[in-house]
């Protein structure tokens, strides 16, 4: 057990705590496997009541998965990335099907991987330092960890313009458009944890005792428009209706897609589509670990990641570097079925 996790039995409730401040308790393939066995061991102890899942100190929750990592291993031969991609989708997986109740504590950044095992929970509490978001298009990589199911299910098309924008939303919006269960201050979170430990049988109440009312939620303002501008699943008719729109919320949005990558951008669009339709998690994270397989060693993650992260010019070129570059067959190939023996499967 490394120290990047933290879990205890704290009463009759399993306490996981993510203690990588450095890095914004980003997760690295350690602390996948080493929540995954906590989690396992969990299930059948009597003891354990419930899960919560929290960070230690500083302002992420978890703000993703160890993108470097994933690089590194692209520029190789992509099998180290294709694990972590696996092994995190079936924590994922384990956490949407867990048999007892799982609260999150969305108590700071929470991005990628942090929406990945928060969103399966039961309970996910945002705070005033809540800070929510999908930022994959702006990486050439591209929303997974479920996301092809969670953001799909969110009202009309917000989850299509959360995934292409990478728009960043506050607490009070996590509430209101139902990525969060509840909102609580975050200097009562140390005693909802203590109560729920106590008394797991009243996580409901508790949180329900504790929530406070949150401030104004301004993406409700633009959830009209946004219905009307990303009505379309195909991303060339989002860029029209933008462009047509003429307000200044539409070019600023056009704006900010100017910047992503076109190949990601159609990725996700028929991803959640896709993901829309399946009738289960498991179904959704097959499709996701077969996208992502392949765009893990394509061109646009690698430049992603460089212009972001390495080089922290934020001038990525992308490939291809236009939305019409980004063709059917190029989609289908991205989609398309693994051989048996290296399709996901859950645990």
């Amino acid at each position: 057990m490394t120290l990047d996790i933290l879990a205890q039995v704290e009463g009759k409730a399993g306490r996981i705590s993510l203690n990588r401040p450095a890095a914004l308790h980003a997760l690295n393939i350690d602390m996948v496997h080493e929540m995954t066995a906590q989690l396992l061991a969990w299930r059948s102890d009597r003891q354990v009541a419930c899960v919560m899942i929290d960070h230690s100190e500083g302002r992420g929750f978890c703000a993703g998965g160890d993108i470097r990592f994933l690089q590194e291993s692209a520029l190789k031969d992509g099998v180290e990335g294709r694990r972590f991609f696996h092994d995190e989708y079936q924590l994922n997986h384990l956490l949407f099907e867990y048999e007892k109740p799982v609260i999150a504590f969305m108590d700071g950044i929470t991005m990628g991987g942090g929406v990945g095992i928060s969103q399966p929970a039961k309970f996910r509490i945002a705070t005033e330092n809540t800070r929510f978001a999908m930022p994959e298009t702006g990486i050439g990589l591209f929303p997974d960890v479920g996301g092809g199911w969670h953001l799909s299910r969110l009202e009309g098309r917000l989850g299509r313009f959360l995934a292409l924008t990478g728009a960043r939303l506050d607490g009070a919006e996590c509430l209101a458009i139902g990525l969060a269960t509840h909102y609580l201050a975050a200097e009562s979170l140390g005693e909802a944890k203590s109560r729920i430990a106590e008394d797991p049988d009243r996580i409901e109440g508790i949180l329900g005792q504790l929530s406070v009312k949150p401030p104004e939620a301004r993406i409700v303002e633009n959830i009209a428009t946004i219905n009307r501008l990303f009505a379309s699943d195909r991303y060339e008719d989002i860029l029209a209706a933008l462009e047509a729109d003429g307000s200044e919320w539409a070019a600023k949005e056009l704006a900010t897609l100017s910047t992503k990558s076109p190949q990601t951008c159609k990725v996700a669009l028929r991803q959640l589509a896709e993901g829309a339709k399946m009738a289960s998690f498991a179904d959704n994270m097959v499709m996701e670990f077969r996208i992502g397989s392949r765009v893990l060693v394509r061109h646009d993650f690698i430049e992603g990641v460089r212009a972001v992260i390495v080089d922290k010019d934020n001038a990525p070129k992308w490939d291809p570097s236009t939305p019409e570059g980004v063709t059917d067959a190029l989609l289908d190939e991205i989609f398309a079925p693994l051989p048996a023996e290296e399709e996901w499967k859950p645990l």
